[in-house]
């Protein structure tokens, strides 16, 4: 049995942010969704997170997890102080604790599990996370035996000059056997510069403690300012991309590219320069997406073409081109084989299947069936000042340029809308219609000038 831990209580000052840090966001998820997502594996009996600063914001941010339990550090005397927090409510547990930061986004799964097997192994009181740095400042020291049995760990501001020559650091990510670490947390002392109750000192008065040492370090990169996190999200970057490189997609300049970790992409998509999938994304076989494309909680289908377009919150079915600079927004549901074109943009609009939309036009709350043809200028007007108002076309209807659709109102099949139409009533089937002023001609209405 494991119960999670993490550390959100910090202020976060070199972020120079009125948000929590750990309500920053990286690759499309905030910093402690990722500590959480790398732990749900392990499948924790309890999640909680130590709370402080700002503690009623992280909380509301939160609350979609249900299964979250908030504890309030209401002053933050240090890690130390924040573990003792818990003592009330794990008065009868007996297995084991998982410790992680809030602000270390970049912990892979399979390190977690690692720790807690070896802890669980080596029946240890305590397993620490560590890493060999080429530049350790600012990390506490940790001092092993042969065998990683923990002999000292030391804060970065309590070394002495030589201890500061170790490399070997503490990542800050502990698992403990909780009932052992019960019985000291509350005799930590505050020896130190910051006089703050360090989680080290609790880890010095258990044994045995071990160590375990992680091949990446970049895991452990935490993060305190902005720089730190535009690092971190190159390293997430790198991480995503070599992924989906592996797994059979093609991406042509990647350090152009940009795609959130919860986007899903098959084998044999090709992703152009300058091109940004985000969110709840899934691209499937043979698309081709971008260059100079966003793609955002949206769904496209197998061989489906995006060219310099946005496209978020809706669903491309199979074959569709898109393109040059569309604009799908607010739940848009394109069907196979259609085309919608240049300088289109479709808000909360359904097209059937082999209908077009080449160029220059807006549907908005638009219904259109199949093989419907949207001439070039065409547009619904939706909007009345106050309300949406829907418009419904029929199968296989055509509009002429520069028509105006004055919503609500249905057009039926088979219906033809001369260019330059408003049309402001329903239409029935089979009808051609015809809503515009008769031309008229007024000779010599040239203004002359002096002298002719």
């Amino acid at each position: 049995m494991i119960i999670v831990a993490i550390l959100a209580a910090g202020r976060g000052t070199r972020m120079k942010s009125d948000l929590p840090k750990v309500l920053h966001s990286l690759g499309g998820l905030k910093l402690i969704e990722r500590v959480l997502e790398s732990a749900r594996p392990l499948a924790p009996s309890r999640q909680m997170v130590i709370v402080g600063h700002q503690a009623e914001l992280v909380k509301a941010a939160m609350q979609s997890i249900q299964s979250l339990e908030f504890v309030e550090q209401t002053v933050q005397l240090g890690t130390g102080h924040a573990i003792q927090q818990l003592l009330p409510y794990l008065e009868d547990y007996t297995g084991d604790l998982l410790v992680l930061s809030g602000d270390v986004p970049l912990l892979r799964t399979e390190t977690l599990k690692q720790l807690l097997q070896i802890h669980q192994e080596h029946q240890n009181a305590a397993t620490i996370l560590t890493a060999h740095l080429s530049d350790p400042k600012g990390y506490g020291r940790v001092f092993c035996n042969a065998e990683n049995i923990v002999q000292q760990i030391i804060e970065d501001r309590d070394c002495t000059p030589d201890q500061k020559q170790n490399c070997r650091v503490n990542a800050g990510i502990y698992c403990f056997r909780w009932q052992d670490l019960a019985k000291v947390l509350p005799h930590l002392q505050t020896h130190n510069a910051q006089k703050e109750y360090y989680l080290p000192d609790a880890v010095s008065q258990l044994s045995p403690v071990m160590a375990v040492d992680l091949q990446d370090y970049q895991e452990i990169l935490g993060i305190n300012d902005r720089l730190q996190l535009a690092t971190a999200y190159e390293i997430l970057q790198r991480r995503i991309k070599e992924k989906w490189m592996t797994a059979g997609v093609t991406l042509i300049d990647p350090a152009s590219i940009t795609i959130d970790d919860t986007v899903e992409l098959q084998p044999d998509v090709i992703i152009e320069p300058q091109t940004h999938l985000r969110g709840n994304t899934v691209i499937h076989t043979g698309s081709r997406i971008g260059p100079g494309s966003l793609i955002e909680n949206s769904q496209l289908g197998e061989n489906v073409k995006v060219l310099y377009s946005v496209v978020t919150d809706s669903i491309v079915q199979a074959g569709t081109r898109i393109g040059p600079y569309a604009h799908l927004r607010s739940h848009v549901e394109v069907g196979a084989g259609c085309r919608v074109g240049n300088f289109v943009e479709l808000k909360n609009t359904l097209l059937g299947d082999k209908t077009n939309v080449a160029h220059l036009s807006y549907l908005g709350d638009t219904t259109a069936g199949i093989r419907v043809n949207i001439g070039a200028g065409t547009i619904t007007a939706n909007y009345d000042g106050a309300n949406k108002h829907p418009t419904k076309i029929g199968d296989r209807t055509a509009t002429g340029a520069n028509s105006v659709l004055v919503s609500p109102i249905t057009l039926g099949d088979d219906v033809y809308v001369a260019a330059g139409s408003t049309i402001t009533e329903d239409v029935p089937d089979d009808c051609l219609v015809i809503a515009r002023t008769r031309q008229v001609l007024k000779p010599d209405w040239r203004k002359k000038k002096s002298g002719e």
